[in-house]
């Protein structure tokens, strides 16, 4: 089933020059099932970039997904034109009166800040509050998945001696979640961080579960037993060149950063990336829609508790 975009965003293109199956809004009004609604909030600064890959995934599913995109009004992107903007993306005081089957939350640039210095966490707590009332199922992303626990859990980051860099392999430690079914039981994720989270604060709390996880970087998939909340604290929806990216821009501004672990084949730059987590992503995303969306939302949304 497509995934309901619009046709003059960029991600549009790029999905359908993949043979992924888009429409708009007024041919999927036709159609006789209701779409999911999924609301998006991109804190990334590559805000084109996000939205495609997270259109990538929520589109490999045999389900109709209508994509909202939404910004902080308290911040102003300064790595993508006003134009895209004020074309593809609402502010919460737009949404604040619908109702979403799902909402992702991105992860964000600031981890080393603590998050009552990041400049629209004010307006991310609001965010975090309309969840509770108007999403059924959250899932929150690297940063977002840490300042998810900080706010719900008061679960604090800690900052790391060095950073997370690379694609690491985890371990599934709840094979029977639905959010990890079909899973194999050692997988790779990208991770892209300075901060983390300690498994032991995390147990600390009963109704969370950690369904996947790795020895080298720690928890990676969090859940809570009925799937309301997901927090997954790596990348497994970035493209087969994201980590490289950020690798070969650090290094043209002269700094001094390790090359992205287990990435490269032979750790070898100059050599091509083992793309090996693509996937587990389209699994993860599909099984969220599924099992926790789907199946799982009311038909009618203000029927949301």
């Amino acid at each position: 089933m497509p995934l309901i975009i619009p046709n003059q965003l960029p991600a549009a293109e790029a999905l359908q020059n993949e043979n992924i199956f888009t429409m708009d809004r007024a041919r999927a009004m036709t159609q006789d099932i209701r779409p999911l609604k999924i609301v998006i909030v991109n804190l990334m600064p590559t805000k084109i970039a996000t939205e495609t890959q997270l259109a990538r995934v929520l589109a490999n599913s045999p389900l109709q997904v209508e994509m909202t995109l939404v910004q902080m009004d308290s911040h102003e992107s300064t790595h993508i034109s006003q134009e895209h903007m004020d074309a593809f993306y609402k502010t919460l005081d737009e949404i604040k009166h619908e109702y979403f089957d799902g909402m992702i939350l991105t992860g964000a640039p600031v981890e080393q800040m603590p998050y009552e210095q990041v400049d629209y966490w004010k307006e991310l707590c609001e965010i975090f509050e309309f969840c509770k009332t108007h999403v059924y199922s959250n899932m929150f992303i690297c940063w977002g998945a840490q300042a998810a626990l900080y706010y719900y859990y008061g679960i604090d980051k800690h900052l790391l001696d060095e950073k997370v860099f690379g694609v690491f392999e985890h371990r599934v430690t709840r094979a029977h979640n639905p959010l990890m079914r079909g899973f194999d039981s050692i997988f790779y994720a990208p991770h892209s961080r300075h901060t983390q989270i300690r498994r032991e604060e995390v147990l600390e709390h009963p109704e969370l579960r950690i369904l996947a996880e790795s020895p080298e970087v720690g928890p990676h998939v969090i859940s809570t037993e009925n799937g309301r909340q997901i927090f997954v604290l790596g990348h497994q929806e970035y493209d087969k060149d994201t980590l490289a990216g950020e690798y070969f821009r650090d290094i043209k501004k002269g700094m001094d950063i390790q090359v992205p672990a287990n990435y490269f084949r032979d750790d070898d730059p100059k050599k091509e990336v083992l793309f090996r987590w693509r996937a587990h992503a389209n699994l993860l995303f599909s099984n969220w829609l599924n099992y926790y969306v789907y199946q799982a939302t009311p038909f009618d949304l203000h029927e949301i508790r």
